[in-house]
C-alpha cells in the first residue's frame, strides 16, 4: 500500500474493514490464548517429567530430574502447539466460510467448494 515518489515514502490510508480482503488470521485474543495454553502445557509437562523421575529415584537425582523436566516440557509444549495451530486454522476457516455464506457468495455448498479446491479440483 506504500507508494514511492521522488525518494520519499508515502503511506496510503488503511482500508475500511468491509473493504479489506477476507483473512483467516485468528484474532489477537485467540493467538494469546493459544500461546498461554502452550506455556501451560509446557509447565505441566515439566512437572510431570520431573515428578516421574523423583518418584523412581532413591538418591540425589537433581540432574536426572531436571533433564526429565526439560524433556517433558518440550514434548508437552510441542503437543499443545500442534493442537493450538490446528484449532486456530479451523477457527479461521470457519470464520471465512461463515462470512462467505453470509455474503451470499456460496450458499449452502460453500464447504463443498472449499473441499474440492483443497483436493485440487477446479471451481
Amino acid at each position: 500500500m506504500a507508494a514511492r515518489t521522488g525518494g520519499q515514502h508515502t503511506i496510503a490510508g488503511v482500508a475500511a474493514p468491509r473493504d479489506r480482503p477476507l483473512s483467516a488470521l485468528p484474532s489477537r485474543r485467540a493467538r494469546a490464548l493459544a500461546f498461554t495454553a502452550i506455556l501451560a502445557g509446557g509447565l505441566c509437562g515439566a512437572l510431570i517429567g520431573s515428578s516421574f523421575v523423583r518418584i523412581q529415584c532413591e538418591k540425589d537425582c537433581t540432574t536426572a530430574s531436571g533433564v526429565a523436566g526439560v524433556v517433558g516440557a518440550l514434548i508437552a509444549a510441542a503437543g499443545v502447539a500442534v493442537v493450538a495451530v490446528l484449532v486456530l486454522r479451523a477457527m479461521g476457516e470457519w470464520r471465512r466460510l461463515a462470512a462467505l455464506e453470509a455474503a451470499g457468495e456460496g450458499g449452502d455448498d460453500v464447504a463443498g467448494d472449499a473441499s474440492r479446491m483443497d483436493e485440487g479440483g477446479d471451481r
